[in-house]
């Protein structure tokens, strides 16, 4: 654990990303302190989980490490209001600080 805060401490990031590259890329925000949630399909969820594995393959915990995760099906109206929700709050790392209108 580090001392102090950390880089991206207080930053949310949803992470609606699959397969390597992107899951990687927030892997690295959570590394550094983001508040990562990462939304899979239901059921499925990302297509790592069975790639050499049975729902958990190692590489999926090592490039989802430090996660939150939730199913949501976003062919539902439900859950687009949902994913909506969770983005109106999310910040990610271009947008440390709230925006407000001048």
């Amino acid at each position: 654990m580090a001392d102090g805060p950390m880089m991206l401490e207080g930053v949310r990031v949803l992470d609606l990303s699959r397969v390597i590259a992107g899951p990687y890329c927030a892997t690295l925000m959570a590394d550094l302190g983001a508040d990562v949630v990462k939304v899979e399909r239901p059921g499925r969820g990302d297509d790592l989980r069975a790639w050499r594995g049975n729902g958990m393959s190692a590489t999926f915990a090592a490039i989802n490490r430090n996660k939150r995760g939730i199913a949501v099906d976003l062919q539902q109206p439900e859950g687009g209001k949902l994913v909506f929700e969770l983005a109106r709050r999310a910040c990610g790392p271009f947008c440390p600080k709230p925006v407000t209108e001048t």
